[in-house]
């Protein structure tokens, strides 16, 4: 009974972290994909002078 209750609580637990991982490396993948899209964002712009005037 004790040892079919270990397993069960090992199992969920390695499920547990699988998910975790999971979601690690999908956030990691989404957070380099919108600086990837920041950054083609960025080159849009106009590199002439600002039109921005600082007093």
């Amino acid at each position: 009974m004790r040892t079919k209750f270990a397993a069960s609580v090992l199992s969920a637990l390695l499920y547990a972290q699988g998910l975790l991982g999971f979601a690690a490396l999908a956030s990691v993948l989404l957070k380099e994909r919108a600086h990837a899209s920041e950054f083609a964002a960025g080159g849009d712009m106009a590199s002439g002078p600002s039109l921005l005037v600082v007093r």
